[in-house]
């Protein structure tokens, strides 16, 4: 028994000196994470920064046409919440090892299905996802690895790897429309699915984007069986114009009129002020005038209305009613604009 004990002891002694010498301590090439956000697409690339320390890297450090792990220690990785195009080829969601082929002139990047070995030493071709070829530019000496975005659109981005003097730009696209629609069509089968709102906004998305104009049929409808209110009949309105069934729209756009309420009203009109509809603007600012015609804000956006259509007259009479009605935070407002169209009279 005392012999079993006395092992048991030297046993567990052991674990205690190997979870000491586990403690964390600061690494050498030091973790970083990069992230970015493309439509609704997000974007990260984890890797270890090395330092060149004065030491030739390109073709030294680094060899010429052998594969790297395009950083230090465990993979770099490189992960997308959304199919993208890499370089103009496409690449599905997910999380890829990052290697690189550097050489003087081109370099190919490698996604690999292999995210989780150690740097490259594991890699092998067949877990190839997909590969590019790129160019690599000059770049002021930088010391350390580093990766950052560069050139954020609204439907691109490009990551680029700097290190020592030079920088490696790859291109990542995404097909915005396309993914906000895929994603919505997956909300709708959840609890946005139950109300009237979430099918309206997708119809409303693909009405904008001229994109899945049947499934916007059908979205629109369900929204208008579940509660017809103004939104939706407008986003109807907005589909018949596309289908080229204006007077179909026109009917449905003075019913919806009729459903609005005062901020509704308000904001439509803005629309077709954005859309240079500055007639029909006035139209749907003076029908607000006229179901609140207690409120300062009709009055005001009535006259703004007016002034761009280039009727000071009407547009001072308009401000005028506004500043009697006004708070006090809009007075200044107000007055200055006008002091500035009597002015001009």
């Amino acid at each position: 028994m005392k012999s079993l004990i006395l092992t048991s002891l030297l046993a567990l002694s052991g674990l205690i000196v190997t979870a000491q010498t586990d403690l964390k301590k600061p690494e050498a090439s030091q973790a970083s994470t990069i992230t970015q956000r493309i439509g609704i697409t997000d974007i990260a690339i984890s890797y270890h920064s090395p330092l060149a320390k004065g030491r030739a890297i390109w073709g030294e450090l680094v060899p010429y046409n052998e594969v790297w792990r395009a950083g230090a220690n465990e993979n770099t990785t490189v992960s997308f919440s959304t199919d993208v195009k890499v370089e103009g080829k496409s690449l599905a969601a997910g999380t890829y090892g990052l290697h690189m082929i550097p050489s003087p002139k081109e370099w190919v990047i490698i996604f690999s299905k292999n995210y989780y070995s150690w740097g490259s030493f594991f890699y092998n071709e067949k877990e190839d996802a997909v590969r590019v070829t790129v160019t690599p530019r000059p770049a002021p000496s930088q010391d350390w690895l580093s990766y950052y975005f560069s050139n954020p659109q609204a439907q691109s981005v490009s990551a680029v790897l700097r290190w020592e003097k030079i920088e490696v730009p790859f291109k990542i696209e995404v097909d915005v429309p396309e993914t906000v629609y895929q994603s919505m069509r997956k909300e709708l089968s959840n609890i946005n699915g139950f109300f009237w709102q979430g099918h309206n906004q997708a119809a409303a998305y693909c009405i904008q984007h001229n994109i899945h104009l049947d499934d916007a049929s059908a979205w629109v409808e369900k929204s208008i069986t579940m509660q017809k209110n103004f939104s939706n009949l407008t986003t109807k309105s907005k589909l018949l114009e596309k289908q080229g069934k204006a007077t179909e729209a026109d009917v449905l756009k003075k019913e919806a009129l009729t459903l609005a309420n005062e901020n509704q009203l308000n904001a439509y009109g803005y629309d077709l002020l954005g859309q240079e509809k500055t007639n029909e603007a006035i139209e749907v600012f003076r029908l607000n005038v006229k179901k609140y015609p207690t409120s300062w804000n009709t009055y005001d956006s009535l006259a703004e209305a007016l002034e761009k259509s280039g009727d000071k007259k009407g547009a001072i009479e308009n401000y005028k009613i506004a500043l009697s009605k006004a708070p006090e935070i809009q007075k200044k407002r107000l007055t200055s604009t006008l002091k500035r169209l009597e002015g001009a009279n």
